[in-house]
């Protein structure tokens, strides 16, 4: 890196440390007046709000607002050299405007090497500490993808249903499980309940009844408390929208290979917010790449037209996400298809704009 890579790599940096921070305090004061009162009712202490509620929600914080304080970053120097003549001093002495890219493509990587490293391995456990804030002190105790009438395929020969599942006590109450080979029923297990045993990570069943079909014979057998030998957790029983985003990247890929082995329902959903959470760090590039294409160039309106075009085209990129993602969580579309789209549409979109800047 010469020296002038280096002021470009440090002045957005630095930039973006600022905005980054404001960011974070703004939405921080917000949050705070909003749920002051719900704070003050359930009695949590301002040392619970900030160690447990608001120093766990700050990894979560940089990794959505990185994208937008990068942005501004970019936007604010390339246009604040653009007004003071300095690209077309550099470009007059022999530098083109591909190589003075390179530096904004540098950190636009490093950073969103950074927000990777952080959503694989540091949020997911700060997010469940959060969520488990939030559902004792805020009330948010996120969607219940599974709510009854539970189904799971055990094995490829064994089914299980479910009539209710209570999550806070891992319960599952009036449970049926079905083993066949081939058309021919081989077992079949009745039980009130079935209940999770932590120590022994196992499941036990509470007046259970199981028979037993051999050729012309059926036998009955009545227990009280039992193991249950099922490969099912309770994770994949009580599920949640918010399950995904509380497990590193090797736990969440597990975990939808899980849902897929015991035959779950609504499957797109999880692989649609894990492959969000993987393609999200493009983002980072990407904008600055548009924030270089779009500031390089002198243009009418100055620093008004930088903000206005920066608001916009923030907007327009998290609508595109938003909106994309029901369609992949519904199957309509690709659940990867839907989380790489809106980031190639734009990456595509900045090239194109830094092809049309002047050079």
């Amino acid at each position: 890196m010469n020296k002038l890579d280096r002021y470009i790599f440090f002045r957005i940096l630095t930039i973006t440390v600022f905005v980054l921070g404001v960011l974070i305090c703004i939405f921080i004061l917000i949050d705070f007046s909003e749920n002051s009162d719900n704070f003050a009712d359930k009695g949590a202490t301002l040392s619970e709000i900030w160690n447990q509620y608001y120093l766990n929600y700050i990894p979560e914080m940089t990794r959505l607002v990185m994208p937008v304080a990068v942005f501004v970053a970019c936007l604010f120097l390339t246009g604040q050299m653009t007004e003071r003549l300095e690209i077309i001093a550099i470009k007059a002495s022999g530098i083109s405007l591909y190589r003075l890219l390179m530096p904004y493509l540098f950190i636009g990587v490093c950073l969103a090497g950074v927000v990777s490293y952080l959503d694989a391995y540091v949020i997911p456990q700060s997010n469940a500490e959060r969520i488990e804030f939030e559902q004792e002190y805020l009330s948010r105790s996120g969607e219940r993808i599974d709510r009854g009438g539970i189904f799971r395929q055990d094995s490829d020969s064994t089914i299980i249903n479910i009539n209710f599942y209570d999550a806070n006590a891992d319960v599952g109450y009036r449970v049926y499980l079905l083993e066949f080979s081939g058309e021919e029923i081989k077992r079949i297990v009745q039980a009130n309940r079935m209940m999770w045993v932590d120590s022994t990570s196992n499941w036990i069943t509470d007046r259970a009844t199981v028979r037993k079909f051999n050729d012309n014979t059926i036998e009955e057998i009545s227990t009280e408390r039992e193991p249950f030998d099922i490969n099912i957790l309770p994770r994949d029983v009580t599920r949640r929208t918010s399950d995904i985003y509380q497990l590193t990247y090797p736990e969440a890929i597990e975990y939808i290979q899980s849902l897929e082995r015991i035959g779950a329902g609504g499957i797109d959903l999880p692989k649609v917010q894990l492959y969000g959470r993987m393609a999200y760090p493009i983002s980072i590039i990407t904008v600055c790449l548009i924030g270089f294409a779009l500031a390089a160039e002198r243009r009418k309106g100055g620093k008004g037209f930088y903000i206005a075009s920066g608001l916009f085209i923030s907007f327009i990129y998290l609508a595109m996400m938003k909106v994309i993602e029901p369609f992949g969580a519904a199957g309509t579309i690709s659940p990867m298809f839907a989380a790489v789209f809106p980031h190639a549409f734009f990456f595509t979109t900045g090239v194109i704009l830094l092809l049309m800047t002047r050079k």
